[in-house]
């Protein structure tokens, strides 16, 4: 989703000029809002799996990421990539935007219905307990609701009003919150919770419904001629969209045919930690791509590596201590996070932390193959890596279980990472340089012996770990800027502090 907003925010930067105040000035409120929210969002959403964890344990825990991740299957056939096609094609000059928008929110209602409303009836023929048919029955309604979001999405995408989004994202994630609460205390089960999610994305629903008809009044059309045009635009991201989602869903859904659903609850508390952590690169993109995007379309080169280097840093700056960090902190997060019961998940999340740190890399740059305009000649990195994953997890999780899950997991990131450096060699002729990562490891593991060697007690609550960890990174930044990974300059081209480069915030 993260990747569909910003890259149309790019397309808008790419087809107006910066200098214009107006527009520069609205580009940069959204991206403040859009940071904000999802910081806001992402702690809401943690709340969220602190109370589920703590009340279902790691069998109903299994049975929620089993849910969630069967409907999230069915969710992306319905999607399309039709978010980006709707603000490219209303964005046209001379375009009938309501035509549209018309049709474009009628073909995403029928995809919905139909993908969807297969979800249940395939759940049937799949070995799994009552509980969890009944939850997929439930649960799609929130897919569905979350499909039809998409279209008014792209309409504030356009009318760079996506404050709008925000609010309404985050107030469906506060009334998640509550319902999960409220779940919990009157003791419903995983089937009120699921219940408090659906109520969450129906909130969201109403609030982008009703503040999108200042700028569209949606109604339903059948212009097939239409449908195909937007057919022929759309299946290059809807196939990336999908072979991404096989190679990032595939290991939870052979875990829980093949596992049982306490071993799905672990593994899917430790991957929730990821997804949190991984939030922050996409935040970063969002705000680095459009100068990027900028830079290319006016043929800045020199510019434009400059700063790929120095974000590409600022990643594995960010990275490398995670990674190393975890290592020593992984068990007591997990106990923070989810509880004692999920302990367990501790040395999973040792593995998994690996693939977050490829994540922190791979995902600015496929934001940088859109920047390009480079996005079907990915396609096939996605296919092979869906592909080869598959066959991993097919052949490691019935030997190794979770352990199998994370190791492909971590290939998979890896692979991808790695073919979306070689485009970015091949398109943008640029190859970054890798001096930061041997002083980021240095200072990293610097650190890391600070946490080896502080007794364990102190990460046994809250406060304690917290603490810890704020020193750590105290001395893993200290540490950096002694051995020159860091210099002032570094963060005044990153926060673009340039004079020449003011305009383009």
């Amino acid at each position: 989703m993260l990747l569909e907003i910003f890259s149309s925010t790019l397309l808008r930067v790419m087809r107006y000029e910066l200098r214009d105040m107006h527009l520069a000035t609205k580009i940069a409120y959204n991206t403040i809002i859009q940071v904000a929210s999802k910081i806001i969002a992402t702690a809401l959403g943690l709340l969220t799996v602190v109370l589920m964890t703590r009340y279902l344990g790691t069998n109903g825990f299994g049975e929620y990421t089993t849910i969630i991740t069967f409907l999230a299957i069915f969710g992306v056939m319905a999607d399309l990539g039709l978010t980006l096609v709707t603000v490219q094609m209303i964005s046209q000059p001379g375009v009938n935007e309501k035509k549209v928008l018309d049709n474009l929110f009628s073909l995403r209602f029928l995809t919905a219905i139909i993908f969807l409303g297969v979800a249940p009836v395939a759940a049937w023929f799949f070995p799994y307990n009552h509980d969890i048919k009944t939850g997929i029955i439930i649960t799609v309604l929130s897919f569905f609701f979350i499909a039809l979001n998409q279209i008014f999405t792209a309409i504030f995408q356009k009318y760079l009003r996506m404050d709008k989004v925000s609010i309404a994202e985050c107030a469906g994630r506060l009334i998640l919150v509550t319902g999960t609460w409220a779940a919990v205390r009157a003791d419903f089960g995983l089937n009120g919770i699921l219940a408090a999610i659906v109520a969450g994305s129906f909130a969201q629903f109403i609030i982008l419904y009703f503040s999108s008809r200042r700028f569209a009044k949606l109604s339903f059309a059948f212009d097939f001629s239409l449908w195909r045009e937007v057919a022929q635009k759309s299946w290059p991201l809807a196939l990336t969209i999908f072979f991404n989602l096989i190679y990032l869903k595939t290991d939870t859904l052979i875990l829980s045919l093949i596992k049982s659903q306490s071993v799905v609850g672990i593994y899917g508390a430790s991957y929730k930690v990821i997804d949190i952590l991984t939030t922050i690169p996409f935040l970063f993109a969002g705000v680095v791509l459009p100068i990027l995007a900028a830079d290319w379309a006016a043929k800045a080169e020199e510019r434009f590596k400059k700063i790929l280097q120095k974000s590409f840093d600022l990643m594995i700056i960010l990275a490398v201590p995670l990674v190393i960090g975890t290592q020593v902190l992984a068990r007591p997060v997990m106990i923070l996070v989810a509880g004692k019961d999920f302990a367990a998940a501790g040395p999973i999340l040792q593995v998994l932390i690996f693939a977050a740190g490829f994540v922190f890399v791979s995902s600015f740059f496929a934001h940088v193959m859109v920047a390009l305009n480079q996005q079907k000649k990915i396609i096939p990195a996605y296919i092979f890596t869906a592909i080869t994953s598959v066959i991993g997890y097919l052949i490691f999780i019935p030997h190794y279980s979770y352990f199998g899950a994370a190791a492909v997991t971590v290939y998979s990131e890896a692979a991808i990472t790695f073919f979306m450096l070689f485009y970015a060699w091949r398109f943008a002729k640029f190859f970054p340089r890798l001096g930061i990562f041997a002083k980021a490891v240095l200072a990293a593991l610097i650190m890391g012996a600070a946490l080896y060697f502080t007794p364990a007690h102190y990460f046994d609550n809250v406060w304690g770990l917290i603490i810890a960890v704020a020193l750590a990174s105290l001395l893993y930044f200290t540490s950096l800027f002694a051995v020159r990974g860091i210099d002032r300059q570094d963060l005044a081209l990153l926060l673009n502090q340039e004079p020449e480069e003011k305009e383009f915030l």
